[in-house]
């Protein structure tokens, strides 16, 4: 099913953004995959890194709009456009394996080519997503724990073949009358979540009165998590 953006912060479409974006690409196994990405203006010391996955249907030019990039200008932020999935709709891989590690292999390649042109702070790398962009937000928790210091899934569950097992810091934003990814789902990736943290690390909620949706307040809320954790603390 296609999912597009809702709810989206309209004034951040109006807002000057305060980072630089262009769009660029990397082959990835002899295929093209391309991202905005947002880069400070200042350029002077490390610059946190936050990957950011849309939709099934979305597409990176649509997704910019949740303004990552005005809330956390002295981020890199790097919006990914998704492949087409078996049913046309872009979208991203949701578990290991599945269409050969296309998106996995993505952001190992990305993240390497982003090290080596950008001055990254490696404790400071982030993922978030919605929807379809949400799932392999958790996929990348279940496989690529070391990279990320934090991840935000937003309106997202996780597969029974993409259980994570160490303890990150994770905030899961969800609506109570969510009906394309049923909200059980969601309360049951809280409780994994709870379950592989224990007290190493946090889980915090926002779960709102919407729908499946990307409320105002979302990408606030999202950069000041990231804010509060760096890999190593």
């Amino acid at each position: 099913m296609k999912t597009v953006l809702v709810a989206v912060a309209l004034t951040l479409c109006a807002r000057v953004a305060l980072a630089e974006s262009a769009v660029e690409s990397w082959t990835v196994d002899g295929v093209k995959r391309e991202a905005i990405v947002y880069t400070p203006k200042s350029t002077a010391g490390k610059a946190p890194l936050i990957f950011s996955f849309h939709g099934h249907g979305d597409d990176m030019e649509n997704f910019q709009y949740v303004g990552l990039q005005n809330v956390w200008p002295d981020a890199i932020i790097v919006y990914f456009q998704g492949l087409p999935s078996r049913d046309g709709y872009r979208g991203w891989q949701v578990e290991p394996g599945e269409y050969g590690d296309r998106d996995l292999k993505m952001v190992d390649a990305v993240l390497a080519a982003m090290k080596k042109k950008y001055n990254v702070d490696d404790n400071r790398i982030y993922a978030t997503g919605f929807s379809n962009g949400a799932h392999f937000t958790y996929l990348l928790w279940a496989t690529r724990p070391d990279v990320f210091a934090a991840f935000a899934p937003v309106a997202g569950r996780i597969r029974p073949t993409a259980m994570p097992k160490e303890p990150k810091p994770i905030l899961i934003i969800g609506g109570e009358r969510d009906q394309q990814v049923a909200f059980q789902d969601q309360r049951a990736a809280i409780g994994i979540a709870t379950r592989v943290n224990g007290s190493a690390a946090p889980v915090v909620t926002w779960i709102h009165p919407g729908g499946h949706e990307y409320p105002r307040p979302t990408s606030g809320k999202i950069v000041e998590f990231f804010h509060e954790h760096v890999k190593g603390d």
